[in-house]
């Protein structure tokens, strides 16, 4: 197996090897709270064996209506919103061409999404292009109330129900939702929609690879067994060992707070290929929404080099030192790609004729490091070997693990977000919510001041 490869000894100049030594114990203390669930928000560690106790049955269903739904569709709208989208875009967008130019390849749909925003223009602009397609919809709430994917979802299936008439509607959503309860489970029974389990024990931001994240990867025409075949071999081998010298979850969970403490409190996830942009998006909500509590947490952010480095990268370089770097370094694309020679070199770039593009990039990957490193930010670097389902499904368990590791280093609950009802309390109150009527009265008075 090609592990994912951490390495940090461009952070040495700034932390000691002891201080991050220091934290062994408390990290074989996590290991075994998390395994034994013992630990805060245990009872939502239904991720930490998924990939091995993911059997065949439920692949092989998954496999079969994505199949139906490729047929149908030229589109395939994905609607839900943070862990409900987030991580299946992530290995979509990872793993499919970059210019699809809404044409379907291969069989297989292009995946648009919706839910995640309440933009009148965007979910106008998404029903225009849906005038022209053929689509199917996946609609992903564990409740089927949550205020953005709900709006999304009555807007989309009342579009689909005229375009297809309601009986040819209900063969084209497939529901992803609560086993048992919720606004969302009570409609798909009524009307029959096929429907997938969002597991009881299982939150969303750590749920990709549940149906959650495979069923729209699958529509999307990539290999979900290869997806979680990865996440399986790194759930058996950070299990095998906690030393903070062999395993790179405890390494990073370990370093990123050492840094922390340190003073160094944004994180920065760098990529240097356009298609792991997504995946980025997905880290910033896992780190953030898991230990952004309790007045404490390492910032989560994300730039993508080299275009960033034409804006953000002079902050990063000389802007307040309470930074550091991840880089997720591609060591091999899936295309080769070389200069040509150029009889004028008006733009004096003879001298790279012949090398590939991918050197190129790798050379500004490197030259970057060293400029930051010399400005005072620590960087950190986790080397895949390339953008595949094997490598991803690897990738997200590490990344999975390393989170709550470090949350209980950080001594929070990794696994709730408290935080994020507030905005919802003071929407319901602003738009008149039932139920909400002394919020109503309170915050309309605060608003007319």
């Amino acid at each position: 197996m090609n592990h994912i490869k951490f390495d940090y000894s461009k952070a040495l100049s700034f932390i000691s090897e002891q201080e991050i030594l220091n934290l062994q114990d408390k990290i074989n203390d996590n290991f075994n709270a998390i395994y034994n669930k013992t630990g805060r928000g245990n009872d939502f560690l239904g991720w930490v064996d998924l990939p091995s106790k993911t059997d065949i049955e439920l692949l092989e269903k998954i496999e079969q209506t994505a199949a139906t739904l490729r047929a149908k569709s030229e589109v395939c709208v994905v609607v839900g919103i943070g862990g409900s989208y987030l991580g299946a875009r992530a290995v979509i967008e990872a793993l499919s061409p970059q210019f699809n130019l809404l044409k379907k390849k291969n069989g297989n749909p292009v995946v648009l999404y919706a839910g995640h925003n309440i933009s009148e223009d965007y979910l106008t602009e998404l029903l225009q292009v849906l005038n022209e397609k053929d689509y199917t919809i996946v609609v992903i709430s564990k409740s089927g109330t949550t205020t953005e994917p709900a709006l999304a979802f009555r807007l989309l299936r009342n579009h689909l129900e005229n375009k297809y008439g309601t009986e040819e509607a209900k063969s084209r959503i497939v529901a992803i939702t609560d086993k048992a309860k919720g606004a969302l489970k009570q409609l798909a029974s009524e009307e029959g929609y096929e429907t997938f389990v969002v597991p009881d024990d299982v939150g969303g931001r750590y749920s990709v690879l549940t149906p959650v994240g495979l069923l729209p990867i699958a529509v999307a025409g990539h290999d979900i067994r290869k997806l979680i075949d990865g996440a399986k071999e790194m759930e058996a081998f950070v299990s095998s060992d906690f030393t903070i010298a062999n395993n790179p979850v405890s390494a990073y969970a370990a370093v990123r707070n050492v840094l922390y403490n340190s003073g160094k409190q944004t994180e920065i996830t760098v990529n240097y290929e356009p298609k792991l942009v997504f995946f980025t998006e997905w880290w910033k909500q896992l780190y953030g929404e898991s230990e952004g509590k309790e007045n404490k947490g390492i910032f989560p952010a994300g730039v993508s080099n080299t275009t960033d480095l034409h804006s953000m990268g002079q902050y990063i370089q000389e802007g307040l030192r309470n930074i550091f770097e991840t880089v997720i370094s591609v060591e091999k694309p899936d295309n080769t790609l070389q200069v040509p020679e150029d009889d004028t070199n008006l733009d004096k770039l003879n001298y790279l004729a012949g090398r590939r593009i991918h050197e190129v990039n790798q050379m500004a990957e490197l030259g970057t490091t060293i400029a930051h490193v010399d400005g005072g930010v620590p960087n950190l670097r986790i080397s895949i070997p390339e953008i595949s389902e094997v490598v991803l499904g690897q990738l997200i368990y590490f990344y999975e693990m390393a989170c709550a590791v470090s949350g209980y280093i950080l001594e929070v609950n990794p696994f709730d977000q408290p935080g994020v009802e507030a905005y919802k309390k003071n929407m319901f109150a602003l738009l008149g919510k039932p139920g909400f009527e002394e919020e109503t009265k309170a915050i309309r008075s605060r608003v007319s001041k």
